[in-house]
């Protein structure tokens, strides 16, 4: 028997059964069971929660403070004309902040008449920058030079970071080191960074240990940040009302050990 006729009759058998198989599928033919694949179940939907999920780093141990009975607020052009005499009255604020300036170009219009209204009534006044990402930290740092001075100010600023950008991280963190460093050369003292637990976690940990911060989380619990980090104020809610000003305004209080003198910006 030649190589010639084998191979011709190995080509022929397997054209037959692929003949046989399309021929018994079209008179309804099972197919053997063995070479067919079983069709799966019908699988039960899952259940969904009836409240959403909290978030996976809102998941952690329970961190525990103490609380001071001092108190302050932060306020911008969002609270339009305040009454600072009327805000006075209220001996429960020890301090307040007011917006200077965001990113490159802007300055809160309401700035300076937010300063010298505190000023006049005797609180303890500082200003904040909401940091931009998108925006070159020394074009950052110009903005708030040429608003602020620093000798006007009574506590130590605050760089507001709740932003992240499209940038790289690490691209991200360097714009922000950048911009912190140029606010302590104006200063002589590292600023406050204002940020969110989630925030700190995705973006910051890691990076910024040598500075405090002051922390947003609106709920009974206590602020936890991802690493051991001084938590000098927690702002608890942001819609608070106070005397003399119209509509909501965000509050905090000192954690722990913390008072206004921490963060009081000392003089030479």
């Amino acid at each position: 028997m030649s190589l010639r006729y084998l191979l011709f009759c190995t080509v022929f058998f397997a054209v037959a059964t692929v003949f046989a198989d399309r021929k018994g599928k079209n008179k309804g033919d099972t197919v053997d069971p063995i070479y067919s694949l079983p069709m799966p179940d019908n699988l039960p939907k899952v259940p969904l929660p009836d409240h959403p999920q909290p978030r996976i780093d809102e998941i952690r141990a329970q961190v525990h403070h103490t609380v001071n009975v001092q108190q302050g607020i932060d306020v911008s052009h969002y609270q339009g004309r305040i009454d600072w005499d009327e805000v006075a009255t209220d001996k429960t604020i020890s301090f307040v902040y007011v917006k200077a300036t965001e990113g490159g170009n802007l300055v809160d219009e309401f700035y300076l008449r937010n300063l010298y209204g505190a000023k006049r009534v005797g609180i303890p006044v500082g200003c904040y920058h909401f940091f931009s990402p998108t925006v070159s930290p020394l074009v950052q740092l110009e903005n708030f030079r040429s608003t602020v001075d620093p000798r006007q100010q009574d506590l130590i600023p605050i760089v507001d970071v709740e932003k992240r950008g499209k940038s790289s991280l690490v691209q991200f963190q360097k714009s922000l080191k950048a911009f912190l460093d140029g606010v302590e050369r104006m200063f002589g003292v590292k600023p406050i960074i204002y940020t969110g637990v989630n925030f700190y976690a995705k973006y910051l940990e890691g990076h910024f240990t040598g500075y405090k911060f002051m922390v947003a989380r609106y709920a009974e619990e206590f602020p936890g940040l991802s690493e051991d980090v001084p938590i000098v104020l927690w702002q608890y809610s942001s819609t608070s009302y106070v005397d003399g000003i119209r509509g909501h305004v965000d509050r905090s209080v000192f954690l722990d050990k913390y008072s206004v003198v921490d963060i009081l910006l000392r003089k030479n």
